[in-house]
Order: C-alpha cells, then sequence, then structure tokens
C-alpha cells in the first residue's frame, strides 16, 4: 500500500499579518523595551511614603481613578490625534500635537518621564536594524516630536497596528509599569500584583469608549482644547517626590 500524504494548507496572508501584529504589539508594550518606563513612579512613590496607597485595594482605586480621568480624558485622545496625523501625513499637525502633549504634564517629574521616554523610544526606533518604510520612517529623522505618546504613535505605524489596538496597547503599558511599581513600593506579592491587573484591564474598553467621545466633533476632527484632566494628588504627589529623601524611582 502507497504511503498517504499529509497535505499542508498554507497559512493565509492575513494570519500572518495578524501573527506579526500581535509580535509587534508586544514588543511594543513590553517590559524589556528600553525607554526607562519602569524608571518612574508618576507620582506614586510619594503616595505610598504619604501614607494614602497602603493596599492592593488601595492602589487599584488610584489606577482606576487614573484611568477614568487623565488617561482616559487626555492621553488616549492625544494618541489617537497622533496617531491620525502620521495616518494623513501631516508632519506640522504631528509637532504641534506633541506641544499639546508636554503641556498637559502637571509637574517637571511627569513631563521628564514623558519626555526621557520618547527620546529613548526614538532612538530605539531610528536603530532598528530592519528599516521600516513609509511616511511614519520618514519622520523618524526629520520632525521634531519628544513626547512618548507622539513617539508611541510613530512606532504604531512602523509597525502596523491598529489604531484601537495602538490606543489599547498604551493603556496596558501604564498599568504594568504602575503595577510593578506599586509592588515593589506598598509592597505587594506577585499575586496581588497580577490580580489588579486582571481587574484593571477590565477598565480598558471603557477608556477607549470615553476618549472617542471626546477626541471627535461631528466632522471626525480633533478637538484639542477639549482634551485635558488634572489629578492634582497626583501632580502634587510628584512635586514632593522630587524632593523625597530616599528614593527606588527616577525624579
Amino acid at each position: 500500500m502507497a504511503p498517504t500524504s499529509t497535505v499542508v494548507t498554507p497559512i493565509t496572508t492575513m494570519t500572518d499579518t495578524a501573527a506579526l501584529q500581535s509580535a509587534r504589539l508586544l514588543q511594543l508594550c513590553s517590559a524589556n523595551l528600553p525607554v526607562g518606563g519602569f524608571s518612574f513612579s508618576q507620582g506614586l512613590e510619594q503616595a505610598v511614603e504619604r501614607g494614602w496607597i497602603d493596599s492592593a485595594e488601595a492602589l487599584h482605586d488610584w489606577l482606576r481613578v487614573f484611568l477614568q480621568t487623565s488617561v482616559s480624558h487626555t492621553d488616549l485622545p492625544l494618541l489617537g490625534a497622533q496617531y491620525d496625523a502620521v495616518s494623513s501625513g501631516c508632519s506640522k499637525t504631528f509637532e504641534e500635537q506633541d506641544a499639546w502633549v508636554a503641556a498637559t504634564r502637571e509637574s517637571a517629574e511627569i513631563l521628564l518621564a514623558e519626555q526621557a521616554m520618547g527620546k529613548a523610544l526614538k532612538r530605539l526606533l531610528n536603530n532598528l536594524s530592519d528599516k521600516p518604510t513609509g511616511v511614519a520612517a520618514q519622520w523618524l529623522g526629520n520632525v521634531h516630536a519628544d513626547c512618548f505618546i507622539s513617539q508611541f504613535a510613530l512606532a504604531a505605524h512602523l509597525f502596523g497596528l491598529p489604531r484601537n489596538t495602538t490606543l489599547s496597547g498604551y493603556v496596558w503599558t501604564l498599568l504594568d509599569a504602575q503595577v510593578a511599581a506599586g509592588t515593589k513600593l506598598i509592597p505587594l506579592g506577585q499575586t496581588d500584583g497580577q490580580n489588579l491587573l486582571f481587574r484593571l484591564a477590565g477598565q480598558i474598553q471603557t477608556c477607549l469608549t470615553t476618549s472617542a467621545s471626546i477626541a471627535l466633533n461631528e466632522s471626525g476632527q480633533s478637538q484639542l482644547n477639549e482634551i485635558g484632566q488634572s489629578l492634582p494628588s497626583m501632580a502634587m504627589a510628584s512635586a514632593w517626590h522630587q524632593q523625597q529623601y530616599s528614593r527606588l524611582f527616577r525624579s
């Protein structure tokens, strides 16, 4: 009897693309991405020092408010606007909106984190061995934008990530860094940290829905004058952190 042969069905191009996008998203949101995200606590270290946050539940409440106000009303609309600016090829708008990002950082320390991480991501993108092509690639060395949000939008285009995927990945990146900081500072166990991530990840879609309603008008154009939400406690904690006697995180 002749041996039977196994017919191997080739993977479709769409599946290949989806797999690569997933890999690129994981790479962009990875804790191993050398941008220094885990060097900053965004005021969390001072909040723990003052006793505002002393448990997993307190950290959950702190981050939930952070997502519902600052991230939903500021970071995500601005990231979406920067993503759209790259899509439309408007470098002037991209540079102007980068200044808006910087203006929404409420302390010198938070601005330092935004721009230090942005510059680090820019260096990384410029040094990729597998050189990308397209508008985003042309902007890497020619468009002035130092904020992390702006460079995250550029990276998303270079990696071929869809808009909503980019936004949700950004929220996850923030959560992962903050929960990791909380496990060191409070301190919490690793299981506590993972449980927090599971709970807070359920807020991501709500953040995306809120940001979409803020960022667009009836014509589909970004309304930057409607973007912004102040978090006084986080801003004050970040400012006080600069004078904290002993610090684990950069200031």
